[in-house]
């Protein structure tokens, strides 16, 4: 490990960044610099806009031009503290889209298309409880409190723990799922016991229930969250009352 990556990852972990944030932007800084095949100490304002316009050639996504442009302006504001503008380093904007919303009839019938229970039991796990998927994913069975009928998520968006309201509906469904699950320490272990389910084994859920149903509507797990949130807003749930069950703060 070379000196200015061991530096960066430092100030990421000092700063309390996550640690996908760490793992894209030490992807990011690593793709600049290997092309220039140069040190990013070497490297200026005009590399960065040359290897911007490379990516913009690749035909990469919105998405991806914000997170790469914002590893290299921590790179070179935070850790090598150039005296050049961080405001040199242009950043994409992403345009701001409307969520998919599910109705709850297409949430039950989407829901019946996932053959595995445990897919199934985390996909309800977010829409009943709005949550995030990395949140359900890493649901502890600790996690469950049954006596007070709340569900703790621990180092949510923002790494704040929380709880959040757990329905009789939602229980019966966890504990049909444990009996046959059984897990023992995370909720929804993945393909080892001590790790949990990842993200992108409920994308690929959702992907394959999508073509099973014929779904038009581009349905990915954060559909659940939000449709968590429309359908309470629908019944007559106060808008205040939505934020303060979903801890939104500004977050989506």
């Amino acid at each position: 490990m070379t000196p200015l990556r061991q530096r960066m990852i430092e100030d990421m972990r000092v700063r309390n960044l996550t640690a996908n944030t760490q793992r894209s932007y030490l992807l990011y800084v690593g793709a600049f610099a290997g092309y220039f095949q140069r040190c990013p100490t070497l490297l200026g304002p005009e590399d960065i806009r040359a290897w911007q316009l490379h990516l913009i050639d690749q035909k990469r996504s919105r998405s991806t031009l914000l997170v790469a442009t914002s590893s290299l302006r921590f790179l070179y504001n935070v850790t090598l503290k150039r005296d050049w503008g961080i405001e040199e380093i242009a950043a994409a904007k992403v345009p701001r889209k409307l969520p998919v919303v599910l109705s709850p009839e297409e949430v039950a019938h989407f829901l019946q298309a996932i053959p595995s229970v445990k897919h199934r039991a985390v996909l309800m796990t977010a829409y009943a409880a709005g949550l995030r998927i990395s949140e359900a994913t890493r649901l502890k069975v600790s996690d469950i409190d049954s006596q007070r009928m709340m569900l703790r998520v621990e180092q949510g968006k923002g790494q704040a723990d929380r709880y959040v309201m757990l329905s009789p509906r939602l229980l019966e469904v966890l504990r049909t799922y444990w009996r046959v699950g059984r897990p023992r320490h995370w909720l929804f272990p993945g393909r080892f016991p001590d790790q949990p389910l990842t993200s992108s084994t409920m994308q690929e859920a959702c992907r394959r229930a999508r073509y099973r149903v014929g779904f038009a509507k581009p349905v990915t797990p954060h559909a659940f969250r939000h449709a968590f949130a429309t359908h309470l807003l629908e019944s007559g749930t106060d808008i205040r009352t939505i934020h303060r069950t979903r801890m939104l703060d500004g977050r989506r």
